[in-house]
């Protein structure tokens, strides 16, 4: 085949209006369309041929990147998916109830809230409903479970342990459990074998020496569970060998049983614990009514 170049073109004619004779004319349209073929027929340089190469491999690079990141935000998607469903999860069992589930109280079942006899601090609210309230506002601080001595016995909002919701809880309604609990020790030392020096800072915080106090001075309730009616919101509960200790919520689960409010370092400060495995041994039961007290055992709140 005869390659035609550009050059191979008369520069005197390139204007068809310039030819002398029709011979020159069609002569020049055969060379125009040889050259033209030509070019089309060339084969692709091994340069271009080589850019081609590249390009398509970019291409495919780039499809399989976009693929490989599809795949990541689907695995990722699911990840968080699982996540997320663990985390409802676990927080309906703590009682959080994120999904908006039924709330019962003693109502669902027909139970009557006990009133106390007596208001003690005259706030218009019973002593019962003080302790509630003391409980709860406990658990919303949510203080960091530390049982760190204290100058003066009471540790800031932010910090406590399971004893210190009951004094808190106490304090709402009027009464200075510190000083009732020392004064006690102060006038019967032998009825609490746990003091060895006593100590008003530490005493009243220690499971053991509310557990004698209480059995003085509170109403002694069933430690039976499915007795749902017994249990009413401000009763205090004392779990295991004396080591624990919490108030009841006016929030029941959806068999009756009521909720606790305590601090075991838990994240959820009110929870469904009664029968469970780390509270499955209620060592006792009681209800604090102050009509049944002596007077001189009760002492007020002093700010």
């Amino acid at each position: 085949m005869i390659r035609l170049k550009n050059k191979d073109v008369p520069r005197n004619c390139l204007k068809m209006g310039e030819f002398e004779n029709d011979t020159e004319r069609s002569g020049l349209m055969r060379m125009q369309n040889l050259v033209e073929k030509e070019r089309t027929e060339l084969p692709v340089s091994d340069k271009d041929w080589t850019l081609e190469k590249q390009n398509n491999g970019k291409k495919q690079w780039k499809s399989a990147k976009r693929a490989r990141k599809r795949k990541h935000r689907r695995r990722s998607m699911a990840g968080f998916t699982i996540i997320a469903v663990l985390a409802l999860l676990f927080l309906n069992r703590n009682g959080i109830g994120v999904w908006g589930g039924k709330r019962y109280t003693g109502k669902d079942f027909g139970i009557k809230r006990a009133v106390s006899p007596v208001d003690f601090n005259h706030n218009g609210k019973d002593d019962y409903a003080d302790i509630l309230a003391g409980a709860k506002e406990d658990a919303k601080n949510h203080p960091r479970y530390d049982g760190t001595y204290c100058q003066g016995g009471y540790p800031p909002d932010d910090v406590g342990v399971c004893s210190d919701v009951v004094w808190r809880a106490f304090k709402k309604a009027g009464y200075c459990l510190r000083d009732m609990v020392d004064q006690d020790i102060s006038r019967s030392p032998w009825e609490y074998p746990a003091v060895k020096n006593r100590d008003s800072n530490i005493d009243f915080r220690r499971v053991k020496n509310l557990r004698v106090f209480f059995d003085k001075y509170a109403q002694p309730l069933t430690t039976d569970i499915n007795a749902i009616e017994e249990w009413q919101p401000g009763d205090i509960v004392i779990f295991g060998a004396n080591e624990h200790i919490g108030i009841v919520s006016d929030r029941r689960n959806s068999e009756g049983r009521t909720y606790m409010l305590h601090n075991g370092g838990q994240p959820n400060r009110e929870e469904d614990c009664l029968g469970s495995e780390e509270r499955a041994v209620i060592a006792a039961h009681y209800r604090f009514d102050a009509s049944a007290v002596p007077s001189d055992v009760l002492i007020p709140w002093q700010d």
